[in-house]
């Protein structure tokens, strides 16, 4: 063991340090110029005239410069090494949070997981028990219609072989009791087609509800739309005004009489003039049919003139109440060029010269009605043609009879 002191000037081996241009010369000077470390032969070839000066002159200028830079430098050793320490805790932290994090999605993923479940078997639970109730409904209608057969069959043979076996009198004895069980039979009502339909649905992107606490999606529907349980709702079904739009909702329905709650069924809307009814296959009018999820269906179409057009409304290619219907277009509904006013001295601002349709005047010289006055209808009117309602058609023809005072008062 050497203290580094004792080997100052020398190499680890305790050997001078050659120069390695010249190696038998030893590295003793230093050059200022190219600032490295030279020999005597350096000094008189390569770095001839290059100022230079023994090494144990120079050290202390060039330590000092190396410990005022390594003094600049320590103070980022213990920085980094608090950013390491930091950077290590944060990595601790992150594997921790990330654990605690993965849990946390093992326990929900395992319990949604759970509630998926449940919620399927509740569904085919469910679907399982629509599959024995139509069963069950399709069974009794086949024992009713068997036995109903059986009957007719008997009432049939029976009766076909005594017309064809039978003597005239036997016919004339049995034709009360045959007559009568045949009027029986003829009278029993049946329904030919099957009571319950296949329609079974299942809609996976609509709510159910929660179970065990989360939110599950799939519903399964058995509803069928009934054609002669929809009805149409709106105003004015039966009247519209030309190049106006008309609008009216279909609501559809089962068999019950409940309604769908829910769109994707075939509403069919064709709106037709009359006299073109049996010479065009297809609508002359636009029709829209926008389906608003609800069993609910928005219609709307726009006559281009005037007249009485047929409105066909179908579900299923069959049609619904009401339908089809008929409505009486007439020509657009004409403005008002007047004011809704009290009286025409409150509208024209006390205009002696302001007229009114309502005939009225006042004294001193108005032209026009006042409150209380003669020929005041006493209650709110048009200018313009003396109507009373506000939205009411306007029936003033304005002709040369009418005074222009009554135009000055719609100015006013």
């Amino acid at each position: 063991m050497v203290d580094l002191k004792d080997l100052k000037g020398y190499s680890r081996i305790a050997k001078a340090i050659l120069c390695p241009a010249h190696p038998a010369e030893e590295l003793r000077l230093f050059c200022e110029l190219c600032d490295r470390p030279v020999c005597r032969d350096c000094v008189v070839g390569e770095h001839r005239e290059h100022p230079y000066d023994f090494a144990s002159n120079v050290i202390h200028k060039h330590g000092d410069s190396v410990r005022e830079l390594l003094r600049g430098t320590q103070p980022h050793v213990g920085a980094l090494e608090d950013a390491l320490a930091q950077v290590r805790e944060m990595n601790s932290a992150l594997q921790e949070q990330v654990e605690a994090v993965a849990a946390d999605v093992r326990t929900f993923s395992e319990g949604y997981i759970k509630a998926i479940e449940e919620h399927r078997d509740k569904l085919l639970k469910q679907l399982e028990d629509i599959r024995v109730q139509k069963e069950n409904s399709l069974q009794l209608q086949k024992a009713q219609l068997e036995q109903l057969l059986a009957d007719m069959r008997t009432g049939v043979d029976f009766t076909e072989h005594l017309l064809t076996s039978g003597s005239d009198l036997e016919i004339l004895i049995t034709k009360g009791v045959v007559v009568e069980r045949l009027t029986t039979l003829n009278r029993v009502a049946y329904n030919a087609r099957p009571g319950v339909s296949e329609r079974i649905c299942f809609s996976p992107q609509e709510k159910a509800g929660r179970c065990r606490g989360y939110e599950v999606y799939g519903v399964i529907k058995t509803k069928e739309v009934d054609p002669a349980k929809c009805v149409l709702q709106g105003e004015d079904l039966h009247r519209a005004r030309e190049k106006q739009t008309v609008s009216f909702t279909v609501l559809c329905k089962d068999a019950a009489g409940e309604s769908m709650d829910r769109g994707g069924d075939n509403v069919q809307v064709v709106v037709v003039p009359r006299d073109k009814k049996d010479r065009s296959p297809c609508s002359p009018v636009r029709t829209t049919v926008q389906d608003n999820k609800d069993g609910t269906y928005y219609v709307s179409y726009t006559p281009r003139e005037p007249g009485i057009y047929t409105v066909l409304v179908c579900v299923k290619e069959q049609h619904v109440q009401g339908s089809p219907f008929t409505v009486t277009v007439r020509k657009r509904h004409r403005s008002h060029p007047g004011v809704f006013h009290c009286c025409t001295f409150c509208s024209s601002g006390g205009q002696k010269t302001a007229r009114c349709a309502c005939g009225g005047t006042m004294p001193g010289g108005y032209l026009g009605c006042g409150h209380g006055h003669r020929g005041h209808p006493g209650r709110p009117h048009w200018s313009c043609c003396g109507k009373f309602t506000e939205k009411a058609e306007c029936t003033w023809t304005g002709g040369q009879s009418t005074a222009r005072s009554v135009l000055r008062t719609v100015a006013l």
